[in-house]
């Protein structure tokens, strides 16, 4: 009964967003609507077109190619390609996006360079400007490819060779090979990863602010704190929840009915294909590109800005964010484990289709904006502090202020919301693959289902629990929208600090605090390439994905 009823008030926590923006239904917002519709809502509408086409297409195209040419072919580094490919997912795509604004500018490095080089002045070159919507998806797809990259190769992983070698032996060229067979296979998991590559642009709003693209999440932040209208931009993210439900439904149904399966007798791989010269001198570099512009120039010239500015490291505020920072994602980190092994192991213990439901529904967090999820934890939470203030003034007369929704309560439930499934993505495939002859006999022997979780399978999890730890606090870490939005008065962290640096044009301040995220972030990176390089043909794959709706 415990389990059952704890799933439940879980469940009913995280959709404490979606129930305080649906109050906001209930206000008149006409006359925002109406401003809207005359002055910004067709540039946000064509923005988010232009941006979803841009990075949709680019993840695709380029986490597929990259993560066939590495899987199936040979070639000089394709070692050290293989994890270096997931290098750009660290890179947040604010601070990419501030990388490259001060890398690219007229008096940034590259113009500078180029000019000393060649003589010419300004109006003696075309130089790519990326302060459009077409430029920050070119931005994104730079860092949100290795979702599609990390399903796809997990995907082609478990692909036979020897349905490959019928097809070339039926007369398919490698090309038409890819096209027919591979392709087609790993179209479920390419599907996945490009949704929540389009998901995680939705959410973004340090870059978007930064290069002047108005999209809905901007305007979710200026209606909140430009007119200080929390209704209206509540109303506004429900168009943000429908976006990111259509994208969840189109990959669904993308799928539709389809369902692929490999015969175990077909499951050996045999040696990638040795690609002649050329050929591998173009997959080298159709490879190397990705990683050098996603990851290494924009990390090598954040790096140069922050040894510039050496002296903020010891600045008082920069270490008060970095303490903020450590602490709250340490304790969203345990907060998230905790949830997602009592929620796993709560399905193992109840099996019923009403709670694995009430499970799936509490793990849709991350396909929810940051922003959306801020709007909507503080509404309810706001109604809450009310109601407490009403009773402590009638009962003892003492005011008692926000106790909820003006704390960092108010961020840690946020965060808890947006990552509860980065930790059900690591903790549940790890309890799944315990024998359930273990819990049985523990339980003959008269052991309860919590000792059976403690003694039993926590020892056992400790692995799948560490990774979702260290996943959940990278993303936390990193998280800006919901932040920027719920945090309290005189309350920083490193992405916050990063924000704000950048917003007053200060990229060399700025760089201290990227770098230090970006660094931190390396670890469940490493985790998930190991992950994913673990599979072997002889045991069958091991895959890990990201974390997703």
């Amino acid at each position: 009964m415990i389990w059952r009823l704890g799933a439940f008030v879980v469940a009913a926590v995280v959709a404490l967003p979606l129930l305080g923006i649906g109050s906001s239904l209930f206000t008149d917002q006409l006359d925002l609507w109406r401003h809207l519709a005359e002055t910004q809502l067709p540039d946000i509408l064509a923005n988010t077109i232009i941006l979803l086409l841009g990075v949709g297409v680019g993840t695709v195209v380029l986490g597929t190619g990259t993560a066939w040419l590495v899987t199936m072919c040979r070639f000089p580094g394709v070692g050290i390609l293989q994890w270096a490919l997931l290098l750009p997912l660290v890179m947040p795509t604010y601070i990419i996006g501030y990388a490259y604004a001060d890398l690219m500018a007229f008096a940034g490095p590259l113009q500078s360079g180029l000019r000393g080089a060649t003589g010419w002045t300004r109006t003696d070159y075309w130089f790519p400007d990326l302060g459009s919507a077409a430029g920050v998806a070119f931005l994104f797809t730079l860092v949100l490819y290795p979702y599609v990259y990390l399903a796809a190769r997990a995907a082609f992983l478990t692909q036979s060779q020897a349905l490959l070698e019928a097809s070339r032996i039926l007369g398919n060229g490698p090309w038409r090979t890819f096209l027919r067979i591979g392709l087609p296979l790993a179209r479920p998991a390419i599907a996945a990863g490009a949704a929540l590559a389009l998901l995680e642009t939705l959410a973004d709003f340090g870059t978007v602010q930064y290069y002047g693209v108005h999209t809905f999440t901007t305007a979710i932040y200026r209606t909140w704190y430009g007119m200080g209208n929390r209704e209206g931009a509540a109303q506004i993210s429900f168009v943000l929840i429908a976006i990111a439900i259509g994208l969840i439904l189109l990959e669904r149904h993308s799928r539709g009915r389809a369902r692929f399966a490999i015969a175990s007798n077909l499951r050996h791989r045999s040696e990638p294909a040795a690609l002649p010269p050329g050929r591998a001198l173009a997959a080298l570099l159709a490879c190397a590109l990705p990683v050098l512009l996603g990851f290494v120039l924009p990390t090598l010239h954040l790096a140069q800005l922050a040894v510039r500015s050496g002296s903020v490291v010891a600045d008082h505020r920069f270490l008060g964010d970095a303490v903020n920072s450590l602490i709250l994602a340490s304790l969203a980190a345990l907060i998230i484990v905790g949830l997602a092994l009592f929620l796993s192991y709560a399905g193992r213990v109840v099996r019923r289709r009403a709670l694995s439901r009430t499970i799936e529904f509490a793990s849709l967090g991350y396909a929810i904006p940051g922003a959306v999820i801020a709007v909507g934890v503080l509404l309810p939470l706001a109604v809450a502090d009310d109601g407490i203030d009403f009773v402590s003034r009638g009962l003892f007369g003492v005011p008692t202020g926000l106790l909820l929704s003006g704390t960092a309560f108010a961020l840690l439930l946020a965060y808890t919301v947006r990552f509860l499934a980065v930790g059900m993505a690591n903790v549940a495939p790890g309890l799944a693959a315990i024998d359930p002859a273990m819990d049985a006999s523990a339980r003959v022997l008269g052991a309860r289902p919590f000792q059976v979780l403690r003694y039993i399978h926590l020892p056992m999890l400790r692995t799948p629990a560490l990774t979702a730890g260290i996943v959940a606090f990278v993303e936390v870490l990193k998280e800006l929208p919901a932040t920027l939005l719920i945090r309290p008065f005189n309350f920083d962290t490193l992405a916050i600090g990063v924000f704000r640096f950048a917003s007053d044009e200060r990229l060399a301040q700025a760089a201290v605090g990227a770098i230090v995220i970006v660094l931190v972030s390396l670890v469940p990176v490493i985790l998930l390439s190991r992950a994913v390089a673990a599979g072997s043909p002889a045991g069958g794959p091991t895959t890990s994905s990201p974390p997703g709706p």
